[in-house]
């Protein structure tokens, strides 16, 4: 099985100008040699049959992605509109500034398969391609935030995978996004 890195998560996760709160200490062509050369600790199934969550112990100095909310560090939460690329309309999105949030302890890179990569009209030279990863504590998926879910939902025309809203996943997402935030 090869893994390859898309074009669509390569900036958002090993932007041009690195940030905190993306992955640290490797390189894009590293990340994607490490998942080819080192079998996941667990393979857990993603949100609809092409997607499938690999869960490696973090060998690098990434930070979670996420934080709870709390009395605490409310204060600190802001929001914007954003889109992810330039084809996508912009959403409501918020996040901490100004945290600390603790080394993440696995990396959980999200895999689509090549045959839905090419539906989404982004081809890929390989079996699987990178999409997104998650920082997380414990060896588990995060929710998808709802607006991501609506936007699958979408199609792939709007940014989309075109898989429909899964009302109990959304409301699980809901639970977990209304106490917990990303930050930047």
């Amino acid at each position: 099985m090869k893994i390859v890195m898309t074009e669509f998560a390569r900036p958002r996760l090993f932007p041009r100008e690195p940030r905190r709160n993306t992955i640290q200490d490797i390189t894009a062509a590293q990340f994607e040699q490490y998942l080819n050369e080192n079998a996941p600790q667990e393979v857990l199934p993603g949100y609809a049959p092409f997607c499938t969550l690999h869960v490696h112990r973090n060998w690098t100095g990434t930070r979670c992605l996420t934080i709870p909310v709390t009395d605490a560090n409310r204060h600190l939460l802001r929001s914007a509109y954003e889109a992810r690329n330039r084809s996508e309309l912009p959403v409501l999105v918020r996040w901490f500034e100004g945290v600390e949030p603790p080394v993440a302890g696995y990396l959980v890179p999200i895999l689509y398969s090549a045959e839905q990569l090419a539906k989404e009209g982004s081809p890929i030279e390989g079996d699987f391609g990178i999409v997104g990863c998650m920082y997380t504590a414990e060896p588990a998926e995060i929710p998808m935030a709802p607006i991501t879910m609506m936007r699958n939902a979408l199609g792939v025309a709007e940014g989309g995978s075109g898989v429909p809203l899964d009302r109990e996943a959304y409301q699980r997402s809901v639970e977990y996004w209304g106490s917990h935030a990303n930050w930047r």
